[in-house]
């Protein structure tokens, strides 16, 4: 279920398109379908050839690190930073004196095509919200007067000036972006 809408501006200055990877934040209320539809939208961009990074926002202080482990008694001990490093992965904890935006956390992603955060709906970047009414109190999608908001996502019909995509529509949705971010294919991302 696709609906046609008018190109939206993007906010982003043009010195962080040259020099970062696209990005848009899937966002909604909570229980919509945000992880599912990011979840599913990572694995059909990956299938399609592109390095995908991810962010995903929680609203509260998360632990991410594990009690007894190394890298949780340096914290423990005082580290405002540690970094853990084996053959396959890197993982850091940091101590950080806000709550970081998506522009902000995108570098430290490194060599991707295309970034995919979930969360953050209060922020300026490029978004698609989840919106599904039986899954929350509100009767309309929260984004709707925000200019950066590039489509909705519902099992509803909707009649709103956004392209309008069914919860299924993972390809048209990757098509959309693909198009909208002018990524014709991986590793070449089109500058402004």
């Amino acid at each position: 279920m696709f609906k046609p809408g008018p190109e939206i501006e993007i906010m982003q200055d043009r010195a962080s398109q040259e020099d970062q990877a696209p990005l848009v934040s899937v966002v909604g209320f909570s229980g919509s379908g945000k992880t599912t539809l990011t979840v599913k939208l990572i694995a059909e961009l990956s299938r399609r050839g592109l390095k995908v990074g991810s962010i995903k926002h929680h609203g509260h202080a998360v632990s991410l690190d594990k009690p007894g482990k190394d890298s949780w008694r340096h914290k423990e001990a005082g580290a405002s930073a540690t970094i853990v490093s084996s053959p396959s992965q890197i993982g850091l904890f940091k101590d950080v004196d806000h709550d970081h935006t998506p522009q902000e956390l995108a570098p430290m992603l490194g060599d991707v095509d295309f970034i995919v955060a979930e969360g953050f709906k209060r922020g300026p970047q490029p978004k698609i919200e989840v919106f599904r009414p039986g899954a929350s109190e509100n009767e309309k999608p929260f984004c709707l007067q925000d200019p950066s908001l590039l489509a909705v996502v519902t099992d509803e019909p909707l009649d709103i000036d956004r392209p309008v995509f069914g919860l299924d529509d993972i390809g048209p949705i990757a098509d959309f972006l693909l198009s909208r971010f002018q990524i014709h294919r991986p590793g070449n991302r089109s500058q402004p």
